[in-house]
């Protein structure tokens, strides 16, 4: 493995190089697979997200603000070549620092790094306006512009990825872009900004500046400068960044949490569906906003389903995240290990049986065995929440009816699955199941292409496809007087 570590010396990545933080402070990052130190990254305080904002603000009057459309396309395409170029390091960095298999890294991951850079590399000289005949004696039309300097906040379970998702379209408008990684999986993110100066990019397009959410978070929130605020993570710090923002009234875009459902119909494919379900919450360990977390059954096929459930749970391989057989990775820390056990003793208790699983994987790193909850009620603790880990709830539902109710029957509204044949109840379901996505006999795929949030406490606003565009630009309209 060649990893290009990084000491505490590098702990800051501020208008294109990196630098220690004012305070001197750090804090360690370690191996959830083993517990084991892997370095110390410098921790950014308030006077350092302010550094890094104004290097973002200097870029984005200066060099990239002048900087043509289509040369920004072509840095974003040369940053994609170079990810490209150092992918092991990116896989065997990002496996290390939060514990996904690197099989899972080199299957969806950087593929959808890759692509997202490409696709937004290809939008740069493309954001039009239009000529609007508003009246006959004036030329109307509008512009889109770039919102300005953007705070990026991204979680741990997809690192780059959805660091990615973020700056890639922001980059792509002419913005330019303070991210602030989760203090748990800052890796990656720094060395994409060191990767970013290699492809040319000016000093103070891209700063990265990890630290804790109360400080260097709340910091990018608060910033009068700052313009955008885009958002990963759990509804209660994106309620909380929604009442930071409104001190200057900055945009937000939340994308949070989710508790989907995977509604199965007798007339599915079951052997499809069961496997599709377990892949929907086992991937990641189950640290997916979007885990199919609710597996909602008819009873005419639950003992069928749960069978097959858990002979994939029981079947799948815990291990060594940087070896390409391990299936199934540690959590991301003791403190998430340790919530995702409490949900399974509160399932215990509510009255849900544990079909398999259910506990602790060793005594070295986080590992979770993969769980199946079965004689779960709707309105149970595990049913309602988010546990963000490898625990399936199932429940049993009776008609479509009373499906659709538990479907749309928690706070959140992300995704969801529906299986069936029937097609009249196909478009029933898509329709009247409260998503931001619907997939139908089939469960989790993403496209860059496609719009992606949800509403309720899975957020608001869409980011991909062309709503990322709209996210970080801002329309004007232009009033030409012809009269003569």
């Amino acid at each position: 493995m060649t990893v290009h570590m990084l000491d505490v010396t590098k702990g800051l990545f501020i208008d294109g190089r990196f630098s220690a933080p004012l305070s001197g402070r750090s804090f360690a990052t370690s191996n959830p697979a083993t517990g084991s130190l892997i370095t110390h990254v410098g921790e950014a305080d308030a006077v350092d997200v302010d550094r890094a904002v104004r290097s973002a603000r200097a870029a984005f009057e200066g060099p990239w603000g002048h900087m043509r459309a289509a040369e920004r396309g072509r840095l974003l395409s040369r940053l994609a070549e170079l990810v490209g170029e150092n992918l092991d390091e990116l896989v065997d960095l990002e496996s290390l620092d939060s514990g996904k298999p690197v099989s899972a890294i080199r299957r969806q991951d950087l593929p959808a790094v890759l692509d997202t850079l490409t696709y937004y590399a290809g939008w740069a000289d493309k954001i039009n306006g239009q000529v609007i005949p508003a009246r006959a004696d004036a030329l109307t039309y509008t512009v889109r512009e770039p919102i300005g300097v953007v705070g990026a906040i991204v979680p741990w379970n997809f690192p780059l990825m959805i660091g990615v998702w973020k700056l890639a379209p922001a980059l792509a408008c002419g913005c330019t872009v303070v991210l602030k990684p989760a203090e748990l999986t800052s890796l990656t993110a720094l060395r994409l900004g060191e990767l970013a100066m290699e492809a040319g990019f000016p000093a103070g397009v891209l700063n990265v500046v990890p630290g804790l959410g109360k400080t260097a978070g709340a910091a990018l929130v608060d910033h009068p400068d700052v313009d955008k605020v885009t958002f990963t993570g759990s509804p209660a710090v994106g309620r909380q960044i929604l009442r930071s923002a409104a001190g200057n009234l900055k945009r937000v875009t939340l994308e949070l949490g989710g508790k989907s459902a995977n509604v199965i119909f007798p007339d599915a494919d079951v052997e499809a569906a069961a496997k599709a379900a377990a892949a929907g919450i086992f991937f990641n360990s189950g640290q997916v906003c979007s885990a199919g977390s609710r597996v909602l059954v008819h009873e005419d096929v639950h003992d069928e389903v749960v069978e097959r459930l858990v002979d994939r749970a029981a079947r799948l391989r815990l291990g060594d995240p940087l070896d390409p057989a391990t299936q199934m990775g540690p959590l991301v820390s003791e403190t998430q290990m340790e919530r995702v056990l409490g949900y399974v003793e509160i399932g215990r208790r509510e009255g849900a049986t544990v079909a398999v699983g259910g506990g602790r994987v060793g005594d070295e790193g986080c590992f979770v065995a993969p769980t199946v909850l079965t004689g779960v009620e709707h309105d149970m603790r595990v049913s309602q929440e988010e546990i963000f880990g490898p625990v399936v709830s199932v429940v049993r539902f009776r008609d479509e009816e009373e499906a659709v109710r538990m479907a749309n029957g928690t706070a959140y509204s992300l995704a969801a699955g529906v299986w069936s044949s029937d097609l009249g109840r196909i478009h029933r379901l898509a329709k009247r199941i409260r998503a931001g996505t619907v997939w139908v006999n089939t469960f989790g795929p993403t496209d860059i292409r496609l719009p992606w949030g949800g509403s309720r406490d899975s957020g608001f606003g869409r980011e991909h496809g062309e709503a990322a565009i709209e996210n970080f630009t801002e329309p004007k309209a232009v009033w030409i007087n012809t009269a003569a």
